[in-house]
């Protein structure tokens, strides 16, 4: 076997890594103590050397089971009649269908084992939302998340301290050796995550955009497309949508305003963009799976599943299952505001929106203490925007842009300073771009890579 040392110089030299060359880097990552385990020092140069020389598809495939196969992985009983399914996004500002989407997934008989993350940055993670929910508890065992799912049919947690332990250092290193934006580690790393939840079908939602991990749609196309080749090659059938993020989703952003607006979906109302998404993520798997023929016709069965009620009653079980209190969350969705601080940020002139810069409005979510600027950041879960007003709306005069929820009165008024910049009002409207840009398909998956159920 070839040392560490050897493996960097190969890959720092352009040549293509053997699969034995690859599962050994695994190994090493993971492994408990030197000889055996790669120091850190050695796999940042072997990131670096990854970033710029890059991976062909067959090291990108080696390297993402290799990581998935680190650690444990979850194992539902196959069962044709209820696939096992998940969603992962990309992450944008005011992205909270996973909330909605899990139950009603789970209500069109669906299994769906869903793995998520916190945020970092301006993008939102879907494990803060869950826990700006009283008692809800995101920390399951692999075992509570198989019986959750095979009982309920859904649960929505974080990756076990026993899941994918070679991404979770990978990622440790990419994050303070400028090595993040490597499309294959990227996708290797998302991919890893995703294929230990055993998948029947993935969809996988690629934003672009201003408030957007990837803002120029040609990057967000090109990782879309990797992805989708990878995780096809890797045993799962997969779909991805490619979605705008140039304005927020929906009217609210922020971890518990975005729970609130959830809510409201799951009860038939909610903003249009979240409810078509949302929607449209339902129809994709609907057809991914043959059960229904056409997008039309998932789109429709989709739509009479989420007017029904049965997610909205799917979700309080999700909620009891996790430990939080339906009649206590019920509650908390009285209050106008769980923060200290409410103001309103109002127009300037009459007109019409024609920008509402989601980036702009991330940062100052961050900065209210909303997101993360390092891993391990306190979240203060009741900051954030609502009522905010989207490109193409007419406004008038004095009549509010947005609500601003702050932990703070000097928080509040450096909010509403920079959101002044986020927010453009013209005599006309400008033309609505779509939501969703682009569907992309994989082939038939490569089901030999798949782990035994």
């Amino acid at each position: 076997m070839p040392s560490h040392l050897h493996l960097i110089e190969a890959k720092r030299d352009g040549a293509s890594l053997s699969d034995s060359d690859l599962q050994l880097l695994v190994d090493s990552v993971v492994a408990d103590a030197p000889p055996q385990r790669i120091p850190d020092e050695q796999l940042s140069a072997f990131l670096m050397a990854v970033l710029f020389r890059g991976l062909d598809q067959r090291e990108r495939r080696t390297l993402t089971l290799a990581m998935r196969d680190s650690g444990e992985t979850l194992h539902l009983p196959r069962d044709p009649s209820r696939p096992v399914v998940d969603k992962h996004s990309t992450g944008g500002v005011g992205d909270k269908v996973s909330m909605p989407l899990a139950p009603l997934l789970a209500c069109l008989g669906f299994r769906v084992p869903m793995l998520s993350g916190r945020g970092l940055g301006i993008t939102g993670g879907t494990l803060d939302k869950l826990e700006s929910i009283p008692g809800f508890n995101t920390r399951l065992s692999r075992q509570q998340i198989e019986a959750q799912v095979e009982r309920i049919g859904v649960a929505m947690a974080g990756q076990t301290d026993a899941m994918v332990p070679a991404d979770r250092r990978l990622y440790a290193l990419r994050d303070i050796t400028g090595t993040i934006p490597s499309p294959d580690l990227i996708t290797a790393s998302i991919l890893s995550k995703k294929l230990a939840e055993d998948l029947d079908v993935l969809l996988l939602d690629v934003k672009c955009g201003s408030g957007a991990f990837l803002p120029d749609p040609d990057d967000a196309r090109d990782l879309a497309q990797r992805m989708v080749r990878l995780a096809t090659d890797c045993g799962v059938q997969t779909v991805a949508l490619l979605t705008e993020m140039e304005s927020p989703l929906g009217r609210a952003a922020g971890n518990w305003l975005e729970i609130r607006e959830s809510i409201q979906c799951l009860s038939s109302g909610g903003p249009p963009d979240l409810r078509e998404l949302t929607l449209a993520s339902a129809a994709q798997l609907l057809m991914a799976t043959q059960r229904c023929p056409d997008f039309d016709a998932a789109l429709a069965e989709a739509t009479d599943c989420l007017d029904s009620g049965a997610p909205l009653r799917r979700w309080n079980e999700l909620l009891l299952a996790q430990g939080a209190d339906p009649a206590r969350l019920a509650q908390r969705l009285c209050a106008d505001s769980l923060a200290p601080v409410l103001g309103e940020l109002r127009a300037a002139r009459t007109g019409h929106v024609t920008r509402c810069d989601a980036r702009i409005i991330g940062e100052v979510i961050r900065d209210l203490g909303g997101g993360r600027l390092t891993p391990g950041a306190v979240i203060h879960p009741g900051v954030g925007l609502d009522q905010i007003r989207k490109p193409g709306e007419p406004v008038s005069k004095n009549e509010v842009l947005c609500r601003v929820h702050a932990a703070s009165r000097a928080g509040l008024d450096h909010a509403l300073d920079r959101l002044g910049s986020a927010f453009h009002i013209a005599d006309a409207p400008t033309a609505s771009r779509p939501l969703i840009r682009e569907v992309l398909f994989g082939d038939q998956p490569n089901t030999s890579s798949k782990p035994k159920r």
